[in-house]
């Protein structure tokens, strides 16, 4: 599912990683009821391709992505579930 806080996310990494393939689904209708979604703040899974993420580990990944979208954390973002490759690896993103 797409939401403008979905839209607003993908940008911001695709402004962050260039030439990344990113793709972002609103994942916060799952949730309702749970703790962080009570006060706005959404879930959301984050597929991103970028070279940048090559000979990093995944928990360097992981900060990458964060810190790209450390506006948006805790008020917006209350989750991410987050896949990050580099283009020589072998996981498929979906596309937006």
């Amino acid at each position: 599912m797409t939401s403008p806080r979905a839209e607003r996310i993908k940008a911001m990494l695709e402004q962050r990683f260039t030439a990344a393939r990113v793709s972002v689904d609103d994942d916060s209708a799952r949730h309702a009821g749970h703790a962080g979604a009570r006060d706005g703040a959404g879930h959301f899974v984050v597929r991103i391709e970028s070279e940048e993420f090559s000979g990093r580990s995944r928990l360097e990944r992981h900060r990458l992505v964060y810190e790209a979208l450390a506006s948006m954390l805790p008020r917006e973002i209350h989750a991410l579930n987050i896949l990050a490759v580099s283009p020589d690896e072998e996981i498929p993103l979906r596309t937006p």
